[in-house]
């Protein structure tokens, strides 16, 4: 062992003399596999990006992979149990939707049935005659009103889907509850409470009076349809819980719990025993994208590796020109009792430092690179916001460095190690 090392100590140590020996020789070698190694290097950056992308926006809609989602038709009962199970728990979260319109009364809102603000779903109110036939109801005229989808929380549902504040604040569940219900709107609200100004004012079938809501922050959360998030308590001044799950109203109902939650089975049993049907399912987005992501990754690794190979053929090409004028000087090494290995070793190494050195100088440009990018259009795309270079990306950078100096470098390794001691002699 003590024999291994020593040889390859000194391999790298006349590896590196010959790099220094023949610098204009080194850096063609790094030119032809810069390109190749950087290749690598954006593949893995732009696919480790773009993954976490796409897991944060799935994180944004549907929850936090392993997060444990309840799922039952509305009901008052259920409602209500839920209310009474979860509430000031950080374990479990209920989250009771129904629809609210906000602006000015008696009129038809700028998006019947929640639709969002430059699109039609439809799903405004119907008039239907005895014959069957259903028309839109216009009796009311259009006016300055916007339809959300109004979510009332019993706790901090971002410990689940953790939303992106845009501006404001996020609801405060440590405060006594006001009577004036605090919202937090998600973009797609917000853009329609910044073209039209509504009055605050805001009908939810059921409440016992008209609200006055008070805007305090604006969040991401995936959906495109027009949502806000109000604390349970607060709606519950002017609407009971019961409410929040009528059957006839559009409701929906959900719990979304911890993996190991012991409220799971004790809700789950409550409800069965109210005649409630209830849906449990876990969230693994990962785990539901990871064919796609796997073929996404092998696709660019592909147009990665046919560059890289380039930038192999680039080194091998100047590794045998290299050894071609080094004949003599490995000769007259065999010949004073250099052992083929240790040749083969000296050419060896330096291709594989070439290598490393290259893919430092790769790596070092991809952040340079990244940094600009971010710092140019990070504000405009989403994407891009805060992004932070991923050491995978690092990795298979060294890695592509590693394996490019060996192909390199094999077949010159081989020829050195094969140069008989006679060529000292002829020369």
């Amino acid at each position: 062992m003590r024999r291994f090392s020593g040889r390859f100590r000194s391999s790298l140590i006349i590896g590196l003399q010959g790099i220094r020996a023949r610098k204009l020789r080194t850096l063609l070698s790094m030119v032809s596999l810069f390109l190749g190694v950087s290749a690598v290097v954006v593949v893995e950056a732009g696919a480790s990006i773009a993954e976490r992308a796409l897991i944060a926006d799935l994180e944004l809609t549907d929850g936090i992979d392993g997060t444990r989602i309840l799922d039952m038709p509305p009901n008052d009962k259920a409602a209500d149990i839920i209310v009474s199970t979860v509430k000031g728990r950080t374990d479990a979260v209920g989250a009771l939707s129904v629809s609210g319109i906000v602006g000015e009364p008696g009129v038809r809102p700028v998006n019947e049935g929640g639709s969002p603000i430059d699109q039609n779903w439809g799903g405004g109110a119907m008039i239907c005659s005895s014959d069957g036939r259903c028309v839109e109801d216009t009796s009311r005229p259009k006016g300055e009103a916007i339809e959300v989808r109004l979510t009332a929380l019993t706790g901090d549902i971002r410990v689940f889907r953790p939303f992106t504040q845009v501006s404001g604040r996020w609801l405060d569940f440590a405060t006594m509850p006001s009577m004036a219900p605090h919202l937090v709107l998600n973009r797609e609200a917000a853009k329609g409470f910044e073209r039209h100004h509504v009055p605050a004012e805001m009908r939810v079938a059921g409440a016992t009076a008209n609200l006055t809501p008070q805007f305090v922050g604006v969040v991401d959360d995936g959906d495109v349809r027009p949502s806000a998030y109000v604390r349970l308590d607060e709606l519950a001044n002017w609407l009971p819980a019961s409410g929040l799950g009528n059957p006839n109203g559009g409701a929906e109902v959900r719990v979304m719990l911890a993996p190991s939650s012991p409220v799971e089975q004790v809700l789950t049993t409550k409800l069965r025993g109210a005649g409630v049907e209830t849906y449990v399912s876990t969230i693994e987005s990962r785990k539901h994208r990871q064919k796609e992501l796997t073929l996404m990754r092998l696709i660019f690794f592909s147009m990665a590796g046919l560059v890289l190979l380039i930038g192999v053929a680039g080194i091998l090409n100047v590794g045998l020109a290299t050894v071609g004028e080094r004949i003599e000087e490995f000769a007259l090494r065999r010949a004073v009792g250099t052992p083929r290995m240790l040749l083969a070793g000296i050419v060896l190494a330096e291709t594989l430092l070439t290598g490393l050195l290259t893919a430092a100088a790769a790596i070092g440009v991809c952040i340079a690179g990244l940094k600009v990018v971010t710092m140019v259009v990070g504000d405009s795309q989403p994407l891009l916001h805060n992004v932070q270079f991923p050491w995978e990306a690092g990795v298979a950078g060294i890695i592509a460095g590693l394996v490019a100096g060996i192909l390199g470098g094999f077949v010159p390794a081989l020829r050195a190690a094969g140069i008989p001691i006679a060529t000292v002699m002829r020369a």
